[in-house]
């Protein structure tokens, strides 16, 4: 990577990420909201875009080196003008986090295609929107890196899920071919994999009594026997943050051995 890159690759140190710009899609809340947190303890400056504007000021009054931007990870032109605004402060870009997300779970006979399109629209169509929008910015910073947040769903598919699954199974496959054609300016690109995890989202989700039925029983197949929490996630995240740039195209799963790779 070039010398304008701020990411730097010392082992165990909390200052990794020293002078590194990020932004985080969806950092509001939830493993967003540790992701934030991870980064800037770190040292990197964080740009939080989300739909929930206040949500995303409230975390940034309390993260140091953080600031919040409001946008639709959906709609190009929203979130082009966001990220526009984040690279205009943070002088550049160095890592991009594409973590924006949402569910709702029901088995697929029982959904209307409005629902496809959305869970489409952010699971899927938000990665392809924020990475576009992001390589010209690490291609001219030298280098950088692209961490996706995609789902165990998309590796192994889930019940009542089936949409959200093809949506982070096709985050796992962008993932790859992007990797495959950013390596040459030095970009590494990777996806992070959670299984169930402790959010608002999930409490969400678990107030359909099958819903949460269905999450008890695969907390009782994990071998840790509980959720995963956010910083958990986070820590993974940042791992792919600041790895070195042959560290590209791989997929980590966060399940408690809930999932385990072949």
């Amino acid at each position: 990577m070039s010398n304008n890159s701020h990411i730097s690759h010392r082992s165990n140190e909390e200052d990794s990420l020293d002078a590194a710009a990020a932004i985080v899609t969806g950092g509001a809340k939830g493993i967003g909201a540790a992701i934030v947190r991870k980064l800037a303890a770190s040292g990197a400056s964080v740009a939080i875009i989300d739909l929930d504007g206040a949500a995303a000021q409230t975390l940034a009054s309390e993260v140091s080196g953080a600031f919040a931007l409001i946008a639709d990870v959906g709609d190009y032109t929203s979130l082009s003008e966001a990220m526009e605004a984040a690279c205009t402060r943070l002088n550049g870009l160095d890592i991009l986090i594409n973590n924006a997300g949402w569910d709702h779970v029901k088995r697929f006979a029982d959904t209307e295609p409005s629902l496809w399109d959305k869970l489409i629209r952010i699971n899927l169509k938000g990665v392809f929107n924020a990475t576009h929008l992001a390589i010209p910015q690490l291609v001219a910073r030298g280098g950088g890196r692209i961490v996706n947040v995609a789902s165990d769903a998309g590796r192994v598919g889930s019940s009542g899920e089936a949409v959200y699954a093809a949506c982070k199974g096709g985050t796992i496959a962008f993932t790859k071919s992007i990797a495959r054609e950013t390596a040459r300016h030095g970009i590494a690109v990777n996806c992070v994999c959670p299984g169930p995890t402790d959010t608002p989202l999930l409490e969400e989700i678990k107030r359909d009594k099958r819903a949460a039925a269905t999450m008890d029983a695969i907390v009782r197949a994990t071998p840790n026997r509980r959720l995963a929490q956010p910083a958990e996630i986070a820590e993974a995240v940042a791992f792919f943050a600041a790895a070195p740039a042959h560290v590209t195209g791989q997929v980590l799963s966060v399940s408690g051995g809930l999932t385990m790779a072949g």
